[in-house]
């Protein structure tokens, strides 16, 4: 064997190791990328299936919203009634009637996870109730004291905070 058939052989052999060592490098940022891929694709899938699963779950907030003013007035209807007309005969249908409409609201309202704002009695919490008024009370101040309007949530978010008087110190 010649010197240069040697030599030839040696760099023949150099072209092929770079060219090996660069498929590989290649390979490997091919992985890489299906990696990356399959996670990125896996997140958008996850994200996807929480969304789907808020939309079932909070697709009634607007109805909700409009019918908490239903239970408001049906609420004032009853607070209006003074307590001489209740023992009145005549009326006992129509005050259970309204009641019983009352009831089956709060029944409908808990099967789609709508509930009242807890308030009365505890400390004003500005992501629940929206302070109206500040009234001079034995309370200790920031304690609401007097619900003015009920909030609700549906589940666990929202839909219109308590609206509510709290107490501030006696001057």
């Amino acid at each position: 064997m010649t010197e240069e058939t040697t030599q030839g052989q040696h760099e023949a052999g150099d072209d092929l190791a770079t060219r090996i060592a660069q498929l590989e490098n290649d390979l490997e940022a091919a992985r890489n990328d299906v990696l990356y891929a399959r996670a990125d694709t896996q997140n958008v899938r996850r994200r996807l299936e929480k969304d789907i699963a808020d939309a079932r779950a909070y697709a009634s907030t607007s109805f909700a919203r409009d019918m908490l003013s239903v239970a408001d007035n049906l609420s004032r209807a009853l607070d209006a009634i003074p307590a001489d007309l209740r023992e009145d005969e005549r009326l006992k249908a129509l005050l259970a009637g309204i009641e019983a409409t009352g009831r089956e609201l709060d029944k409908v309202f808990g099967q789609h996870g709508i509930q009242k704002v807890a308030a009365h009695g505890l400390p004003l919490d500005p992501n629940q109730h929206q302070a109206m008024i500040e009234v001079p009370h034995d309370a200790e101040p920031g304690t609401v004291i007097q619900v003015l309007q009920h909030g609700y949530s549906i589940k666990d978010r929202l839909l219109r905070p308590a609206m509510v008087a709290v107490a501030k110190k006696p001057e």
